[in-house]
């Protein structure tokens, strides 16, 4: 068996739970705890989920927002089973679409001597 860990990124809903509709409304929240960030970075950081993020601003948000590391970040680990080779694909399953075997042939081959 396989794993993987998928996260989810809920800054947005936070933000949308104190009323800040606005990604600009939270630079000034932000700045109170130390953190500066250009309207473009917040911008990102709210509308996408980061790759990395500094523990200073996710320290920063979840006390300005009031909320927990894990009200921002809801980590996932999903199990993927691996199934030997009978037929049966590892990921989702493709119902009966199925690839036709290979058949060689070979080409007849000429008498010899001609």
């Amino acid at each position: 068996m396989t794993k993987h860990v998928e996260t989810t990124w809920n800054l947005r809903r936070i933000m949308a739970d104190q009323g800040l509709f606005k990604t600009t409304e939270l630079i000034p929240l932000l700045e109170e705890y130390g953190v500066s960030l250009s309207r473009e970075q917040v911008f990102r950081l709210v509308t996408q989920t980061p790759e990395r993020a500094n523990l200073s601003f996710i320290g920063a948000v979840c006390a300005a927002l009031n909320c927990t590391v894990s009200d921002l970040i809801e980590v996932h680990v999903v199990e993927e089973k691996s199934v030997a080779v009978s037929g049966e694909p590892t990921r989702g399953s493709i119902g009966n679409l199925r690839p036709k075997p290979a058949r060689i042939h070979r080409p007849p081959q000429a008498p010899q001597g001609a």
